[in-house]
């Protein structure tokens, strides 16, 4: 299993000490019916070095969109929506790819981007701290992309992703509408069980392990009676952030609030706080995330991906979640930038399982429902509707115009994972343009 070429692409004038670096992989059976390609954005003059993985479509990649994923963290590795969620294959315990009917490359080419620099197999002499500093970076990394494949400069782009995604995209996408000379099209925003507006989302933790979000209680009443309280002190902290974001208002919110409120949940229980019925078992609260870190340390799959680090790949970097953590970049608010999306006229999908804790469905409506854009009135005043995928009721769906909050029955934090078909069927409506999902 080897690289079957390295290619440089032709750089854009305005990022002259950027080069993306493009690898063949062959040999791994990942999805042998599509060209794939993997590599690094370079940074050279910072030393940053991006890895990417890009799919292209099962369908017709030359006319369908291109959707750019991200996981969170901070500090989590996208390799997680590749081999895991949404991707086209799926590793097994024998550390082999299985195929993904439903992977969301049907009817999309999709990117799998690792960021900031120290996350997976992306590297740096360096450090990123903050979803600011990242913002950029993604900038050129499109950039650069469209112009090593600018045939896919036309097709419709997509930014999506899940949990501190949350943060990541709104900010990527604000900055993206910074340059009006850009050469590609973002048509959408797409956050699956995002943190994105931290005062709003911390009063939902309590109603959400305490019986009142669809599932049974899973903390005392004593536990869910502490929390209660400890809410006034949170939200007084956090708005200190939001009113000037500071390590000095930002780190002490962010300690306190997980301390009393979030962080109930794996005080009390062993929970998977991604997924309320289930335990925490194995990396990142599932066995499977401990197949896909033993599958990307194999030599043979580093040198079919051209990885050039000699790091050990881990799913999640700890490095990376404490500098944001010491930054304060958790809890800063990042609604403001989904409403200068919105007011763009770029339409924002928001869905959320419900069966997820970290970043509940409750928390999420409720941040939505308070945004303010220009169309809130209408949005706020929209009814939950049932949404269907055939004869099966796969959620909730609430929308106005181009914003559409998705509840998903039966679903933890990894959506795709949790309900494969239904998450399939709600992604291909976004992309074909059905944002009020049949209404």
């Amino acid at each position: 299993m080897v690289a079957k070429s390295i290619e440089k692409t032709k750089i854009p004038l305005e990022f002259p000490y950027h080069s993306l670096r493009v690898t063949n992989p062959e040999g791994l059976g990942i999805d042998p019916s599509v060209k794939q390609h993997s590599g690094y954005l370079d940074i050279l003059d910072e030393d940053k070095h991006f890895f990417y993985y890009f799919v292209e479509s099962r369908n017709d990649p030359l006319t369908d969109p291109v959707l750019l994923w991200i996981n969170g963290g901070p500090g989590c590795s996208s390799m997680t929506g590749l081999f895991f969620e949404l991707g086209p294959a799926k590793i097994s315990q024998g550390l082999k790819p299985i195929h993904n009917p439903h992977s969301w490359n049907s009817n999309a080419s999709v990117i799998f981007l690792e960021q900031p620099v120290g996350v997976g197999y992306s590297y740096s002499s360096g450090s990123v701290i903050s979803t600011e500093a990242s913002a950029a970076d993604m900038y050129a990394f499109m950039e650069l992309f469209f112009a090593r494949f600018p045939h896919f400069r036309l097709n419709n782009f997509h930014i999506s992703g899940e949990l501190y995604a949350g943060h990541y995209i709104p900010q990527f996408a604000a900055e993206i509408l910074k340059h009006p000379h850009r050469t590609f099209n973002l048509s959408s925003v797409i956050i699956g069980n995002g943190i994105t507006d931290s005062l709003t989302q911390y009063a939902w933790y309590e109603p959400m392990a305490c019986g009142r979000g669809g599932y049974h209680a899973v903390l005392s009443p004593e536990k869910c009676a502490s929390m209660r309280a400890a809410y006034p002190a949170c939200a007084q902290l956090v708005q200190h952030c939001y009113d000037d974001p500071s390590v000095f208002t930002c780190v002490p919110a962010d300690v306190y609030c997980l301390e009393h409120i979030k962080g109930a949940l794996t005080q009390e229980t062993d929970l998977n706080p991604y997924d309320l019925r289930r335990k925490c078992m194995g990396d990142g609260c599932y066995v499977e995330g401990e197949y896909i870190t033993a599958y990307m340390n194999l030599d043979e799959v580093k040198k079919a991906l051209g990885a050039d680090t000699h790091r050990v790949f881990q799913l999640c970097s700890n490095d990376v979640l404490q500098g944001f953590i010491g930054s304060g970049d958790r809890t800063k608010p990042y609604m403001q930038y989904v409403a200068q999306v919105l007011d763009a006229g770029i339409p924002v999908l928001l869905y959320a399982g419900d069966k997820d804790y970290q970043c509940n469905w409750m928390g999420n409506l409720a941040w939505a429902e308070k945004l303010q854009y220009k169309h809130h009135k209408q949005f706020h005043k929209a009814q939950l509707r049932p949404w269907y995928n055939g004869e099966v009721r796969a959620g909730e769906v609430k929308s106005y115009d181009k914003f559409t909050y998705l509840r998903v029955f039966d679903a933890g934090h990894m959506v795709p994972f949790d309900q494969p078909e239904n998450s399939l069927d709600m992604v291909n409506r976004w992309i074909a343009g059905d944002y009020l999902f049949g209404y």
